[in-house]
């Protein structure tokens, strides 16, 4: 059967009470960008020679204009044995205005690199000087079993041709971009992204029918094989029992069960939306998307870092008004900026469609990705379709 997403392989499947957006992708989210690439580098024929490389890059602009105008934006950390850089900041001020990179653990400082090497390209003076402020965006999952990390083949000019390339097409799934080396649930997984949308009003009163959208990305790299449940149906207790059957595959099994117990894999989830929030209503939102992991079967385990960055485009909130070249703003004379913002009373709808689509995401991410052999002829298999569509007939 070829790779296919969730709502073709189980068109009947229940999956919230709000419908995708056209591309049913973060990219749904009017202004969202994103580019995915992978590096696939043979391993050396000789056996001291480096491993094969499994890896990548997934670039996502929050808007074009990010440099200038930020966005709103708020983190939950599930469980916190994971990076992402600029967290502080988004933290301390509700502001994001850097791309957000995912890539592998050790990329994380090459991926950092390639954001200043395109902002200082933009936006350096005519002397190429810089004196403005930006902290980069960096997540990252480990991609150790199927990439030879150690050989460091992510370099900062990949992630400055992310952010040249990125576009509002549907995002690429399964094996690619800085999914393109993870394993979910013991399956091939990777990267996945869903969307949904909500109706609302545009202001308080009085106020005419409005769609928001809320779009989601994962970077799937966590589970245990057993936990994995689609719809709420065990499907990886029911996948085990297929494996009992095959020594070939137990044996495989077993090699990936040592490591995932030595470290279990992360899952970076990244969600956005056009509705007006604010930096707390989009910590409340990114809190939401754990009940999305928890569906499929995620529980946050002690070596997994499993972190949720939500940001709103809805507001453009001015930034680089004070350089070391200019000031457009006094720093030292209180200014109000005109925002506007949700009545948290309205807001149950976009928990909801956060939750929904972080649980498609993670199924697309498992449904497209292909079997993957990595380093040290390490395989992983992809998720088999055929047989998860026999099993969730009787419950559909």
């Amino acid at each position: 059967m070829s790779r296919q997403r969730i709502r073709t392989l189980l068109p009947a499947l229940n999956l919230g009470p709000h419908p995708p957006g056209p591309l049913n992708s973060l990219t749904d989210v009017p202004g969202v960008l994103v580019h995915t690439e992978s590096i696939h580098i043979p391993a050396s024929t000789s056996t001291s020679g480096p491993g094969a490389v499994n890896t990548g890059v997934t670039t996502i602009l929050p808007r074009q204009s990010f440099f200038h105008k930020a966005c709103y934006a708020g983190l939950f950390r599930f469980n916190g044995s994971g990076e992402l850089t600029g967290s502080h900041w988004i933290e301390e001020t509700g502001l994001l205005h850097s791309p957000i990179i995912l890539t592998n653990s050790f990329a994380v400082g090459a991926a950092y690199q390639g954001i200043y090497e395109h902002a200082i390209r933009e936006h350096r003076d005519s002397r190429g000087r810089v004196g403005w402020f930006m902290l980069p965006v960096v997540g990252e999952t480990c991609d150790v079993f199927l990439n030879d990390i150690s050989q460091f083949a992510v370099t900062p000019g990949h992630v400055v041709r992310g952010i040249d390339l990125a576009s509002d097409e549907a995002v690429k799934e399964g094996n690619t971009g800085g999914g393109t080396g993870m394993i979910c649930h013991f399956w091939k997984g990777g990267t996945g992204s869903s969307s949904r949308v909500v109706t609302g009003f545009d202001k308080w009163e009085g106020g005419e029918e409005k769609s928001y959208t809320v779009g989601v990305l994962v970077q799937a790299n966590y589970g245990r094989r057993d936990a994995l449940r689609i719809g709420g149906v065990p499907v990886g207790r029911m996948l085990d029992e297929d494996m009992k059957m095959d020594e070939e595959r137990q044996k495989a099994m077993k090699e990936l069960e040592d490591e995932k117990t030595r470290k279990d894999g992360s899952i970076i989830v990244v969600v956005a939306t056009d509705a007006p929030m604010h930096p707390l209503q989009l910590q409340r939102l990114a809190k939401r998307a754990t009940a999305g992991l928890a569906r499929v079967g995620g529980v946050g385990h002690n070596l997994s870092g499993d972190i949720f960055l939500a940001f709103s485009t809805a507001s453009e909130i001015p930034v680089q008004t004070i350089t070391a070249d200019k000031r457009s703003v006094d720093p030292w004379k209180p200014t109000p900026i005109d925002v506007q913002v949700l009545d948290d009373q309205t807001i149950n709808s976009l928990f909801e469609a956060a939750a929904d689509a972080t649980e498609e995401a993670i199924y697309n991410a498992l449904c497209m990705a292909e079997t993957m052999v990595g380093c040290d002829e390490r395989r992983v298999e992809a998720l088999p379709l055929d047989r998860v569509k026999t099993l969730m007939e009787k419950y559909l």
